[in-house]
């Protein structure tokens, strides 16, 4: 079976990864969403709950994501999709937008990620290569800034390579800033001990996991 079959049959899909992370979110908490799959996790916050969203780009308050036909151009998010704004969101500067993040007034971030260590440094921006993209964006204020950063990504890249490494080997975003990993296998947490695995997607067992993990696990 090749890596690109295999990821489709077995785990969790990308609705249920962002579903699963989103059980984790507290009730009004700040949260800002990295690209990607991260936005999803604004669709499956549990009813009952307020989190309210803020985007590096100007935003704090943000909605879901438009009907058709009722696209505002003007409000995008920082990864240039549109959004919508709900009652009460404000919109500011973009030096104020990142004033809030340097000054820690952000809960939880959730980013996506190209590596992790099992110390929780996170590698999300580059591969270090000659072509690779030469700007960091606001991941590293948000990795300083922000108390509690998650990680949600694959298990694996599409080549089938851990992306759950001992040590990165790209460049950092940040050193040892990872609380806890959510992936289509696995909810994993970053502890003084190492990566702890705390929850199996059904069908999934630990030595699933750790064969597919570039550094030692430990058990639940």
């Amino acid at each position: 079976m090749n890596n690109a079959a295999e990821r489709a049959t077995v785990g969790w899909d990308r609705e249920q990864m962002a579903q699963r992370a989103a059980l984790d979110i507290p009730d009004g908490a700040y949260v800002n969403l990295g690209i990607g799959i991260p936005e999803k996790i604004a669709r499956y916050v549990p009813d009952g709950r307020e989190v309210i969203y803020h985007t590096e780009n100007g935003l704090l308050g943000m909605g879901p994501t438009p009907k058709p036909g009722e696209e505002d151009p003007d409000l995008v998010n920082a990864g240039k999709k549109q959004i919508t704004a709900i009652p009460g969101a404000a919109f500011f500067h973009h030096a104020d937008s990142f004033g809030m993040i340097r000054g820690g007034h952000i809960d939880i971030c959730v980013l996506g990620a190209m590596q992790v260590s099992e110390t929780g440094d996170l590698a999300n921006w580059s591969t270090g290569a000659a072509d690779a993209i030469p700007a960091v964006g606001g991941a590293m204020d948000l990795v300083a800034g922000v108390e509690t950063i998650y990680v949600l990504t694959q298990h694996c890249t599409k080549e089938g390579e851990p992306k759950l490494v001992r040590s990165c080997s790209f460049p950092l975003t940040g050193q040892a800033v990872v609380k806890r990993i959510y992936t289509d296998l696995a909810v994993i947490d970053v502890t003084p001990q190492g990566l702890r695995v705390i929850e199996l997607a059904p069908g999934i067992d630990f030595e699933y996991v750790q064969q597919r993990t570039g550094c030692n696990l430990i058990p639940a």
